[in-house]
């Protein structure tokens, strides 16, 4: 066991884990931040995403020795962003959610996405997300993307 300082949605945490724990079971088991949540467990479909260091991550494939001083960010912090906020709120506002289980995955990708290309085309929103949903609700998830894209200044 290591003790690792980390720092999830601003603040500085400590966690005793084996080196080679996935963040993702560090931030739900050690952290109780449940929000991010399990899927594949090879970092295919993205239900694990967060930001580290600025950048959308899948976590349950990353080490947390590998986070270093990168700040996480998860869906529980998400909304202490501008754009975060935005994009949780057109999320709501255009019904995306069907089972949710993806979503905060999803709206992780979304925020990560608006901040690289702020006015994503569909084949920027294609290549850009890259999450998995099983409901299908992908058309929905577009239509939000461009909704809050039009909605930055």
């Amino acid at each position: 066991m290591t003790t690792y300082q980390i720092t999830v949605n601003g603040e500085r945490r400590e966690v005793k884990v084996d080196p080679s724990t996935p963040l993702l079971w560090v931030l739900r088991e050690e952290l109780k931040l449940t929000g991010t949540k399990y899927g594949c467990g090879i970092a295919a479909c993205g239900a694990c995403t967060v930001h580290l260091g600025g950048k959308a991550t899948r976590t349950c494939v990353l080490r947390v020795s590998a986070v270093g001083d990168q700040e996480v960010v998860t869906i529980e912090g998400i909304g202490a962003d501008p754009v975060g906020r935005l994009v949780r709120e057109t999320w709501v506002e255009k019904d995306v959610v069907q089972c949710g289980y993806c979503q905060s995955g999803q709206i992780m990708s979304a925020v990560a996405l608006l901040k690289e290309k702020p006015k994503p085309t569909d084949a920027n929103i294609e290549e850009g997300m890259g999450n998995l949903c099983r409901c299908a609700t992908y058309v929905r998830i577009r239509e939000a993307i461009k909704s809050a894209a039009t909605k930055l200044t």
